[in-house]
């Protein structure tokens, strides 16, 4: 698609963060976004500053996930919901703290790209997964974050696999954020409790990524995946601040 206005969109887990710079850059492409969040009053300042249509609920809820890629009809659907992963070492974690990001960014992933298949959206859909470096590089203290990031990676190649076999022309794709975001609630988290390990300022610890990556400039790069034809057909992108956006090998 060579152009977002008009375009239908449907995101969750756009009502803060990394979500709600993507929701912001979409709305000033003029596109039609709809924005499912469990804050309904996140969702209501929302829906008043920015004119997008919202849909309140739990993004885990498979029911929800039919029920609004029904009614919405998106061309492009972001899958962004997750969990703040619980900051610390493997043997402070319990096993409900580690598995947080499972049962909620794998489980929300997973129902929306069943539906995403099974109605199934229209043919020449896009749907953008938010995976994670930390699927990469590993996240020592943050629990099960890691492997369900490099999970919700694999499933996009599968739904991949489905879409191809049914000839439905769905494309889905993983997008990982290959740094620290220091202005978001996740990010900060993160990098406070990196640096204190390390033993040095959150401030030293985030300027070793180099160039920030706000949540405005990640919404640029997500619109620049959405219209460039260039990432039309890659399974996974890294993006960074120093370096753009690259296509990565499962």
């Amino acid at each position: 698609m060579q152009t977002l206005e008009q375009q239908r969109v449907l995101i969750t887990g756009g009502s803060r963060g990394l979500g709600l710079g993507v929701v912001e850059t979409l709305v000033a492409r003029h596109a039609d976004v709809t924005v499912v969040a469990r804050d309904s009053a996140r969702l209501a300042e929302l829906k008043a500053r920015l004119g997008v249509s919202i849909i309140p609920g739990d993004a885990t809820d498979p029911k929800l996930a039919e029920s609004a890629i029904r009614e919405v009809r998106p061309s492009v659907l972001v899958l962004n919901a997750g969990a703040m992963p619980t900051m610390a070492r493997l043997d402070e974690q319990t096993w409900e703290s580690f598995s947080k990001n499972w049962n909620t960014d794998v489980k929300a992933t997973f129902h929306w790209i069943q539906s995403a298949l099974r109605l199934p959206l229209e043919h020449g859909s896009r749907v953008l997964i938010s995976s994670s470096g930390a699927a990469i590089e590993g996240s020592p203290l943050s629990g099960g974050y890691a492997g369900a990031k490099r999970m919700i990676w694999l499933m996009a190649g599968y739904a991949n696999g489905i879409a191809n076999d049914l000839n439905l022309g769905i494309r889905f794709q993983a997008v990982l954020v290959r740094q620290i975001v220091g202005a978001t609630e996740l990010g900060r988290a993160a990098a406070e409790a990196y640096a204190r390990r390390k033993g040095v300022s959150t401030e030293a610890f985030l300027a070793g990524f180099g160039k920030t990556l706000g949540p405005r400039d990640y919404g640029e790069h997500v619109v620049t995946l959405l219209t460039d034809p260039k990432y039309e057909s890659a399974t996974a992108f890294g993006v960074r601040g120093e370096t753009g956006i690259q296509p990565l090998d499962a």
